[in-house]
């Protein structure tokens, strides 16, 4: 459930203010042992490449809205970064905190085209500058079964949407992700079928919780985490969040989206959170905090779509068992 500023008047703090900096980073003490030797073998590389997305990180002038935040605890800087689904970068949670130094996230252009009378290519400066960048705290549940609350930035697609003019024609926008072999050494898995494809209908593209994301923690999207660019949209799997988008693209027709394309019976287009749809492999109904909740402490009941009621509406009439 998302909540406004209380009756006390009080704003919500900023990101940076919610989780220190010194709790989730800790590049001092990481030189401190770097200079006296202590750190061994891999986990030197580990630790350098981990580092190496921390150095220099551009800071982000972004307000909170306080309309798109939950009560939730953030997830810790270091947890939201080094547990990720990129398969770009390999299959474990850790391989892109590990793998992802070699992407290049600028230069960086982002070409919108399809049914739309303003087509148009941004590089990812541009982007940045078409609306106020606003920083929002949203939960994001993963098919899987975990899930955080991460303090994300970036401003609703739908005023880029306005930008564009969609025709009449444009029902669906469909989204493509960087797919370089040079930059992304998971292109060489066939786990799926690249570029990653994702999709939304335009009412949900258009709704305003649906996040084009150049940020989080106050801070340019780590690489592991969708450098430069992504989609968040936080009623749905964390999967249907593209990363790392290179185009965005209307269409008339569903896109073949990369999940539904693989595995047809275990992942829908909607792909919208609902305890009461299992994965053909596992239940939906609860959930693991990453970093609050212990290996063996209870599981957290799922909400239907997430916690965010306020998406029921789009779905209505329809039957999300069967379309899920």
């Amino acid at each position: 459930m998302l909540i406004k500023r209380g009756p006390n008047g009080i704003d919500l703090p900023y990101a940076s203010e919610i989780t220190p900096r010194h709790v989730f980073e800790s590049r001092r003490r990481f030189v401190q042992q770097l200079a006296l030797g202590t750190i061994a073998g891999g986990a030197l590389l580990e630790m350098a490449t981990r580092e190496a997305f921390a150095q220099g990180a551009q800071k982000l002038a972004a307000k909170p809205n306080p309309a798109f935040v939950v009560m939730d605890k953030p997830t810790s800087y270091k947890d939201a970064t080094t547990y990720n689904n990129f398969y770009e970068f390999g299959t474990d949670k850790s391989d892109p905190a590990r793998y992802a130094g070699s992407l290049k996230p600028r230069p960086w252009t982002i070409a919108i085209e399809g049914e739309v009378n303003k087509p148009m290519t941004l590089d990812i400066d541009s982007l940045m500058k078409l609306a106020p960048l606003e920083e929002r705290i949203y939960r994001l549940r993963c098919v899987e079964g975990w899930s955080m609350v991460v303090p994300w930035v970036g401003f609703s697609l739908s005023e880029l949407i306005k930008k564009v003019e969609p025709t009449g024609n444009a029902k669906f926008v469909e989204f493509v992700t960087l797919a370089d072999k040079a930059q992304m050494p998971g292109l060489s898995s066939p786990v799926l079928k690249w570029p990653y494809v994702e999709g939304l209908r335009m009412d949900e593209a258009n709704h305003p919780l649906t996040l084009l994301t150049v940020g989080m923690y106050g801070e340019v999207l780590p690489n592991q985490n969708g450098a430069p660019v992504r989609i968040v949209v936080p009623w749905k799997y964390g999967f249907k969040s593209a990363k790392s988008i290179v185009k965005i693209r209307f269409t008339s027709s569903q896109p073949k989206t990369a999940w539904n394309v693989s595995a047809p019976s275990e992942y829908g287009f909607y792909s919208n959170v609902n305890p009461d749809v299992d994965h053909p492999r596992w239940s939906q109904a609860s959930e693991r905090r990453i970093g609050e909740d212990g290996l063996f402490a209870k599981k957290r009941k799922t909400l239907m779509f997430n916690g965010y009621s306020e998406v029921a509406s789009l779905y209505t009439g329809m039957d999300l068992k069967k379309q899920f």
